[in-house]
């Protein structure tokens, strides 16, 4: 195979229906709870009472509200951590909510969760942790039984799942046998009953961790990855550009799908990643510290929801089961921030003239009804027909014949937001696309 042909069969490596429709809403919120939450640990040890757990004022419809100020459309709740402990009335444990004095042991925060994303108008979600530093199964095969059986009651008893997490945290049981996961067990059950949910796993199937726990995104984020970095995503190509071997690739690799890497890999996958950080240092409540700022925030959505990928934003609740006041009001700020960036379009009516260059390069001249100034620029591939642009630059130029560069980027994937260098005020800019894996000639233009 040759480079030009190669190049094209990366181009189309392409997205399933499940993904395409998660990366249209790619915005979305996590929510730690747990006796974590009363201990003051990220990590619970498994031996805790469940009789701490008692969120006497619990309100997830405020949870809802808070969520989707933000402008996020899902919430994916930690139905079981490392400890456990279990927030539903799960039938195989009683290291769960049915031993706490919440409710009177009837209580199910699964359940008031997910209702309360159906009263809202938000999908669903959970996390259901793979390590269990409570199950006496855990180190046996007897455990993945057990994992399934959970899995089976929060797949089937609480309606459409958007999204299953689950990472890859591993710890020796009390036998001291480290557990080996049945993941390709669990994603089948996860197929068998709920088929249009998204998987997340640091393997696949369909989307994958960014490497990092603190909202850093990628340069250059593909979509379009090394089988052998997401071995349990559907393989779309076979054979490599050259030989070689990509050992050792992992999701800390800062390149992972330019034709550097790619050229080596034995089959390509589309799977992309998932940007996760919490709104405070910790993952699970803890009353000294404070959110992050705002401009943190937006930065991360930026290079996240902006640098095709997607965000994943935790809040934790406190002890009480409400989110903390000062929390709340910073997401209803990211919101606000966020409406009052991308909230109008300018240029409607604008005129998109494509010229072709040579196979791999074009320019989209665009030309507005009246002058406008610009501070963002939004491009979009459309997916179903793969990821193509490697390389582009955005240009202005002046009546007097003068060029500008107002922006330099590498890929663009589902969606590449560009604050361009300052605003500008103009009629005019070329969108240049300067390397492309194949022709490229629908692609998507927004200016705010």
């Amino acid at each position: 195979m040759d480079l030009s042909a190669f190049r094209k069969a990366a181009a189309q490596v392409v997205p399933s229906p499940r993904q395409k429709a998660f990366m249209e809403k790619p915005f979305y919120a996590f929510v730690h709870f747990s006796p974590n939450t009363y201990t003051g640990l990220e990590w619970g040890t498994g031996q805790e009472d469940p009789a701490i757990f008692n969120p006497t004022d619990l309100d997830c419809d405020e949870w809802v509200e808070a969520i989707r100020s933000a402008g996020m459309t899902g919430m994916v709740l930690t139905a079981k951590h490392h400890d456990g402990f279990c927030l539903w009335q799960t039938k195989y444990t009683d290291h769960s909510v049915k031993s706490s004095p919440w409710k009177g042991g009837k209580g199910d925060v699964v359940r008031e969760a997910a209702e309360a994303c159906r009263r809202g108008g938000i999908r669903f979600g959970f996390y259901l942790s793979p390590w269990d530093r409570h199950s006496p199964l855990y180190g046996t095969d007897a455990y993945n039984d057990y994992y399934k059986a959970q899995l089976t009651e929060l797949l089937t008893q609480y309606g459409d799942i958007f999204y299953v997490w689950f990472d890859g945290a591993c710890g020796e049981g009390p036998n001291g046998k480290k557990q080996e996961y049945d993941f390709e067990g669990y994603i089948d059950l996860i197929r068998k009953y709920q088929p249009n949910a998204c998987i997340f796993n640091d393997a696949g199937p369909d989307i994958r961790w960014c490497g990092n726990e603190s909202g850093h995104a990628r340069y250059a984020e593909w979509m379009v990855v090394p089988h052998e970095l997401c071995h349990r995503a559907q393989k779309q190509t076979e054979g490599a550009l050259l030989p070689g071997t990509l050992d050792g690739i992992d999701n800390m690799w800062q390149d992972l799908g330019s034709m550097e890497v790619i050229q080596y890999s034995k089959g390509l996958c589309f799977c992309p990643a998932e940007v996760d950080m919490s709104i405070r240092p910790g993952w699970f409540y803890h009353p000294e510290e404070e959110p992050h700022s705002l401009e943190r925030l937006m930065h991360t959505y930026m290079t996240s929801v902006g640098g095709s990928a997607s965000f994943h934003l935790n809040i934790p609740p406190m002890p009480s089961g409400r989110f903390d006041p000062r929390d709340i009001a910073r997401f209803k700020e990211l919101g606000d921030a966020l409406k009052s960036a991308f909230g109008q379009e300018k240029g409607t009516g604008k005129q998109i003239t494509r010229t072709v260059q040579n196979e791999n390069q074009c320019v989209y001249h665009i030309t507005l009804p009246k002058d406008e100034t610009i501070t963002y620029v939004e491009l979009r591939e459309p997916l179903d027909k793969g990821q193509m642009i490697e390389r582009f630059r955005i240009n202005h130029t002046t009546d007097y014949g003068e060029t500008f560069n107002l922006f330099d980027g590498t890929t663009v994937g589902s969606r590449r937001i560009c604050k361009l260098w300052e605003p500008i005020t103009l009629r005019e800019m070329d969108v240049c696309i300067t390397s492309s894996r194949d022709d490229q000639s629908a692609l998507s233009i927004r200016l705010f």
